[in-house]
């Protein structure tokens, strides 16, 4: 052990004649402890904020979006769709068409906008389908392929297989049975037609009322609940004798979703895509094809790979570029939070301060003496250095055991609650990181250190024949 250390610990352990300057050792080790584990929890919920909320927009959007950079939609998308689906890093691929509309449900209505979407495909690149909490999204299927199914499931004309005949019987049995059998086989047959009949009825009446699904929030503004008539309204209407008349369709309210986030909430609304096209008069035309990619952090790369195979007159956005401003705004209130709770350590150092230099005074003549004794007046700075960064070690490592456990208990048994409807999560969420910590325990020992400066400073000036002249 070297000497400096040596000394600064003994002076640390020591018995004060003036017992103020222990107390406020104390209070030092503590307020930095204090300073630490405050900052490690609010680091660990503002990480814990964030990674909820990028998981929550990664999940309801696609990480990759291709348009037109003319905005004048897609054309012949089937053959580019299927090129592009097979770049490297795609996972998935989608066709939409976007609008804005207007939702009216009697006399409420709200703005929306209209996605037409193939449910198969749209479910690889998004989960707000998924996230159906009333009704179902099952109507958007397309109606050729919900005629299939419903073929499948009841086959028109399908017979009962006859009885076997058993041994030994006399004619006028088997008669009997046979004429059994014939009734039960028609008996069969009409009841598989009425079914058809009943199916081919509920698809007629999709088709003259097509489905729509919407968010939670929108269908509060509106009134709606599942089984509901809404009125759709687009602004790209027609031009007629008396001026540009909006158009309007009537759809039945099957699915209301709910996602977490407002912004999808209160506005998204779904459609099959024959009938969003039918509604804004575009047949066979999308305004964006959506990718999921194999990394998200890489979207920016393939997004550029996409753009290239697309050819000239595309261009793509990615998750990052579209929720850039929501994701500044959370690491500047990370910043934020740091620079305010980093004021704890602050006063934490300036009791330091004040303790060294409290015991500088105290020991003034055990310096003078070890000054005789040929100890130089940089070793005795150093000793005064260690001491307070001695004091700061014992305080960060006691608030880093106390806000990485906070944390982890907080993470693990959510004991922290929130009100879902105004947060989106009902519990508040946890992600301490390992680089928080070192980031932490470097201001920590910084601030500190620059703390000692004075009072090491102070007591290497001391000069020997000076104070020790009147003992």
């Amino acid at each position: 052990m070297r000497f400096e250390l040596f000394i600064a610990m003994r002076y640390l352990r020591a018995k004060r004649r003036q017992a103020v300057v222990g107390v406020i050792t104390a209070i030092s080790v503590i307020g930095v402890a204090a300073g630490v584990a405050s900052l490690i929890v609010a680091l660990a919920i503002t990480n814990g904020m964030r990674r909820d909320l990028q998981e929550r927009l990664v999940g309801s959007t696609a990480h990759v979006d291709l348009m037109r950079v003319a905005g004048d939609g897609i054309r012949d998308w089937r053959p580019l769709l299927a090129r592009l689906r097979k770049i490297p890093h795609v996972t998935a691929a989608a066709p939409g068409l976007y609008g804005q509309v207007l939702i009216s449900r009697g006399a409420r209505s709200g703005g929306g906008l209209i996605k037409g979407v193939i449910p198969a495909d749209e479910r690889t690149v998004g989960d707000l389908l998924q996230g159906v909490v009333m009704g179902t999204a099952a109507g958007l299927e397309p109606l050729n392929l919900r005629s299939e199914r419903g073929r499948q499931s009841t086959p028109r004309g399908a017979a009962s297989p006859a009885p076997p005949k058993a041994h030994g019987r006399q004619p006028a049995e088997e008669q009997q049975v046979s004429e059994l059998g014939d009734v039960a086989v028609r008996d069969d047959s009409a009841a598989n037609a009425e079914a058809q009949l009943q199916a081919e009825k509920v698809m007629e009446l999709a088709a003259a009322v097509p489905p729509i699904v919407i968010g939670k929030d929108l269908a509060e503004t509106i009134g709606a609940s599942v089984g509901d008539t809404l009125l759709v309204t687009s602004p790209q209407g027609e031009l007629t004798p008396l001026g540009l008349v909006p158009r309007y369709q009537r759809f039945q309210l099957q699915g209301i979703f709910k996602s977490g986030f407002y912004q999808y909430d209160s506005s998204y609304t779904f459609l099959r895509l024959a009938d969003a096209q039918r509604l804004f008069n575009e047949p066979d035309l999308i305004s964006v094809i959506s990718f999921k990619v194999d990394d998200l952090y890489h979207a920016d790369r393939v997004g550029r790979e996409i753009e290239k195979a697309a050819g000239p007159g595309f261009q793509t956005t990615n998750w990052m570029e579209q929720n850039r401003e929501l994701f500044r705004a959370l690491k500047l209130e990370q910043v934020v939070t740091f620079i305010v709770l980093a004021l704890i350590v602050c006063v934490a150092a300036l009791n330091i301060l004040i303790a060294l230099t409290m015991m500088v005074m105290e020991k003034t003549r055990d310096i003078a003496v070890l000054m005789s004794f040929g100890v130089t007046a940089s070793q005795v700075r150093r000793v005064f250095l260690l001491q307070g960064l001695l004091i700061s070690v014992i305080g960060t490592v006691l608030g880093m055991v106390l806000g990485y456990g906070l944390s982890w208990a907080g993470g693990h048994y959510r004991f922290i609650r929130l009100d879902a409807a105004v947060y989106s999560i009902d519990y508040l969420p946890f992600a301490p990181k390992f680089v928080d910590a070192v980031i932490v325990a470097a201001v920590s020992l910084g601030v500190s250190l620059v703390a000692t400066l004075y009072p090491s400073g102070s007591a290497a000036k001391v000069l020997p024949a000076e104070a020790l002249r009147y003992e």
